[in-house]
């Protein structure tokens, strides 16, 4: 007898509790760790009840915001990096092959070298960002790219235009400048502790990528391919990319350049069974969230009261993971 079909709605259901079970775990070690030893039952009492206590300031104030911001920014990357997946159809896409962070991380340098206050830096992140990205999208939309090969090239010659600059920029900076610059570089939440905004940017993008998830299931085989479906590629295109950009801009805002986040994440939802993009888009950023918040509790960790760059450690786990990846999906 034949074995029956699985059940799209079980499916469903285990993977995003298996999405929800992995962040909350990662919410709750990332505020059960720290110099201060605070019970679970503590911290859950804290997270609703304000005694004005020494922990209850450990929680609300320095750990709960952070590990937030660390939530908000993983799954932003990992959101951002599925949907450069399908924007160009290549399994190495991630959300700063197009450069994006190189024209933040430019901005965000050249103010540190300037000596402008600290408060200009996220507004300075975010708009070259955006410079970037437009200046991306406009010399690639110049000719037919139904591929998105030359959105792809533009992109890559772009990121090594901005890398120039930002070795340009570190050769010129101060020596007591220059620690802290390298740092930012190489990815640092220490200074994330606004989650609201990053809370809420999540969620907009999450919900218009959800909107957009049945066009991406067709868009997964080629968007000439879609476009026989009555999809239009080129305005897709735009909103892939817009969003992508977007998302990645604001983590990048936030929290420096983080690699490998947005690139392992999505595929570890596939493995797990996340085809469809309904279902692929919400499980690969609470994944993605649950992966960054472990790693941030880690850096502020392990070598305590130093911390480590957490771009280093997402990068120490991302590399054997995706090559585990690579062994297991010869397709990648």
């Amino acid at each position: 007898m034949p074995a029956a079909p699985p059940d799209p709605g079980r499916t469903a259901t285990r993977l995003v509790g298996l999405g929800l079970a992995a962040a909350c775990t990662a919410l709750l070690v990332s505020l059960l760790t720290g110099s201060a030893s605070i019970s679970a039952w503590d911290v859950l009492r804290l997270l609703w009840i304000d005694d004005g206590t020494v922990d209850d300031r450990i929680i609300d104030q320095l750990r709960l915001p952070r590990t937030l911001s660390a939530f908000a920014v993983g799954g932003a990357l990992s959101l951002a990096g599925t949907l450069m997946q399908v924007l160009l159809r290549n399994p190495l896409g991630d959300p700063y092959v197009l450069g994006v962070s190189g024209g933040a991380s430019v901005a965000v340098l050249a103010g540190m070298l300037l000596g402008l206050p600290i408060l200009w830096l996220h507004p300075l992140a975010l708009a070259g960002a955006f410079a970037s990205m437009l200046l991306v999208f406009a010399l690639a939309s110049r000719h037919d790219d139904p591929d998105n090969r030359r959105l792809l090239l533009t992109g890559i010659v772009m990121a090594a235009g901005w890398s120039a600059l930002i070795g340009l920029v570190l050769s010129l900076a101060p020596p007591l400048q220059l620690p802290g610059m390298l740092f930012w570089l190489m990815g640092d939440l220490s200074a994330a502790y606004s989650p609201g905004l990053l809370l809420a940017a999540l969620g907009l993008g999450l919900a218009a990528s959800l909107a957009l998830a049945p066009q991406l299931n067709l868009a997964a085989f080629g968007l000439r391919q879609a476009a026989a479906l009555g999809v239009d590629p080129r305005r897709l295109r735009l909103q892939l990319y817009l969003l992508a950009s977007l998302l990645t801009a604001v983590a990048v805002t936030s929290a420096g350049a983080i690699g490998f986040v947005g690139l392992v994440t999505p595929h570890l939802a596939r493995l797990l069974g996340a085809s469809d993009h309904r279902l692929l888009l919400p499980v690969a950023t609470l994944l993605g969230g649950a992966l960054l918040t472990l790693a941030d509790t880690a850096a502020r960790t392990l070598i305590a009261p130093a911390q480590l760059p957490v771009g280093v450690l997402t990068a120490l786990l991302g590399v054997p993971v995706f090559l585990w990846l690579l062994r297991r999906e010869p397709r990648l």
